[in-house]
């Protein structure tokens, strides 16, 4: 049976009320924990032992994906990483790696397989840091993906989808 026209008209209404909510409730659960500023306040080592902040990538959508020599879905997403930075990488989006793992391995690991995006160690305390972004189990992979105003606009544990992340950062480049 076809609805009448107020039907209808109270479950547009009820739809768009609904569609407001959830867009104000998530971004209110994006980063109550000041969780992105945590990130981007942290001191990275780089591959040559230069001191780095993430808030030198300002300005831009930042791909930071958490990972480590030894975890093979980590392995598994670097190609996927470098085609996505090449591709998005002239409209703003700067991917960059995170390893949790000793600075001898993440150095010998990057020179063998040519990541060609900038990697950075964590801090000794690198698995608090994901804690704090929401990664509560301290798994990996995982990334959180960093709007332009440096607020959270992504966050995945586990191995990225390459479709996914790639509808993500066109979605973040049109907001």
């Amino acid at each position: 049976m076809p609805l009448s026209r107020r039907e209808a008209l109270g479950l547009g209404t009820l739809g768009l009320a609904a569609a407001i909510l959830g867009v104000f409730a998530g971004s209110l659960f994006e980063d109550r924990t000041g969780a992105a500023a945590a990130l981007q306040a942290a001191d990275f080592a780089d591959l040559t032992g230069e001191t780095i902040k993430l808030s030198e990538w300002k300005g831009k959508i930042l791909v930071c994906n958490f990972w480590a020599t030894w975890c093979p879905p980590c392995r598994r997403e670097i190609p996927m990483l470098m085609t996505l930075r090449k591709e998005f990488a002239p409209s703003g989006v700067e991917v960059v790696g995170i390893a949790v793992d000793s600075a001898a391995k993440v150095v010998e690991f990057s020179r063998i397989v040519q990541i060609s995006y900038p990697v950075l160690i964590a801090p000794d305390d690198g698995l608090a840091l994901m804690r704090e972004l929401g990664n509560t189990e301290g798994g990996l992979p995982y990334t959180v993906v960093l709007r332009r105003d440096g607020s959270i606009g992504y966050r995945k544990l586990g191995e990225l989808s390459e479709p996914v992340l790639r509808t993500k950062l066109t979605a973040l480049l049109g907001a």
